[in-house]
């Protein structure tokens, strides 16, 4: 295990389907850090607004949401038998709840409500008071925490994504085709590119990460490189 001399956040950003989450999930292991998934948040929030009706049939009444954020918390708790960090929603664990198809139907309506997106940006400045915190997503290095003491963002050739993209559902039994998923990456770049609130952007002191053609522990490699120097 890797020990750092100073406490710092570190920002992983980057294109969807570029491994993000495993990634930063293996930095957090490296260092003892506290992973957060910034995507988990907003499916809590979507979990809540289905829970109480506030989302049905993917319509949702705009004052209600902005309402009940008042009434939401959410944590990160590592969990010592799985060893991976979990998802409370007002103290419930939620981990495998977010996950359903229901609260993916929903989540990218709930990610786009600018009171949403305020109300996880100060959750998630809050998490990162005490430092010694992972957190990837899409805006973390530029938005989030533009101070952030490393940020890395993460890039990897469209063909190659769509296949890692392909191999992971059809191993959990997804029929799809591999044509789909890649015009699907595309749209969602092209999305995460040009929305108004938040949009995806390489921080300028963000150090990139091409890892087309990397493993996870060549990427790991990578990362003692980098962290290398806070040691100095």
């Amino acid at each position: 295990m890797t020990s750092l001399n100073k406490n710092i956040i570190i920002a992983v950003d980057g294109y969807s389907s570029c491994g993000k989450s495993t990634f930063a999930k293996a930095i957090a292991r490296e260092l003892n850090y506290i992973y957060v998934d910034s995507g988990a948040m907003y499916r809590a929030v979507a979990l809540y607004c289905l829970r109480k009706r506030i989302i049905i049939n993917n319509n949702f009444d705009l004052a209600q949401i902005i309402k009940a954020l008042k009434l939401i918390d959410i944590e990160f708790r590592f969990n010592r038998q799985t060893q991976k960090y979990e998802t409370f929603l007002n103290n419930e664990n939620v981990e495998e709840d977010i996950r359903s198809v229901e609260v993916s139907e929903v989540v990218s309506l709930i990610s786009k409500i600018k009171e949403v997106r305020e109300k996880i940006l100060k959750l998630q400045r809050k998490i990162g008071e005490t430092k010694r915190m992972v957190m990837d997503g899409r805006d973390i290095g530029t938005v989030v925490f533009p101070d952030a003491e490393l940020k890395i963002f993460m890039t990897a050739d469209v063909d190659i994504r769509a296949k890692r993209r392909y191999d992971e559902l059809i191993e959990k039994g997804v029929e799809v085709s591999l044509d789909e998923i890649k015009k699907n990456i595309e749209e969602r770049d092209h999305q995460d590119v040009n929305r108004k609130e938040s949009p995806l952007a390489k921080a300028k002191d963000a150090i990139e990460l091409d890892n087309s053609n990397m493993t996870v522990e060549e990427q790991m490699d990578w990362f003692r490189m980098i962290i290398s120097r806070f040691h100095k």
